[in-house]
């Protein structure tokens, strides 16, 4: 992946959204790119790394394991983020991420992010209103899920 390519991706992301492509260049300046292989494990759960990771090429999941079994909760799409928590609170990671496919992320440092607070703090608002927007999808994704599941224990809302 070239440096055009790596602006591209950003721009094509959640965190590109609201960028312009000079925003797109500043941040893709910061972020780092690590080329993923099938079956390869990112970060494990409770890792107390905190890089955000924007998904460039390829298929990645989000899994938990409980030791010998490991169940995929959501599988990432192009540009989609993971581990918007862990990045802006610094918590341990709820989740394991595993590659599906070969492919590449995008990594973004929390420090190397901050240091566009001074330079461009615009694109800083920006992202962090992205940031948001993963974080209240995943809500209401899950706020679904648990009316769905509570119907279906209830035997409530719809054919079961």
């Amino acid at each position: 992946m070239t440096q055009l390519d790596k602006v591209e991706a950003v721009a094509r992301s959640i965190l590109g959204a609201e960028l312009d492509a000079d925003e797109c260049a500043a941040l893709a300046e910061k972020m780092g790119i690590q080329p993923i292989k099938q079956g390869e494990i990112l970060v494990r759960e409770n890792e107390k790394r905190r890089t955000l990771f924007v998904l460039a090429e390829g298929r990645l999941s989000v899994c938990k394991g409980d030791g010998e079994r490991e169940t995929r909760l959501y599988q990432l799409r192009i540009g989609e983020c993971a581990g918007t928590r862990a990045f802006l609170d610094g918590s341990e990671r709820k989740a394991m991420l595993r590659a599906d496919t070969d492919g590449a992320v995008l990594t973004l440092e929390p420090e190397a992010f901050e240091r566009l607070i001074d330079s461009h703090p615009r694109l800083v608002y920006k992202v962090m209103r992205g940031l948001f927007r993963v974080t209240h999808t995943n809500l209401m994704r899950m706020n679904l899920e648990t009316a769905e599941l509570r119907n279906y224990m209830m035997k409530t809302g719809g054919r079961y």
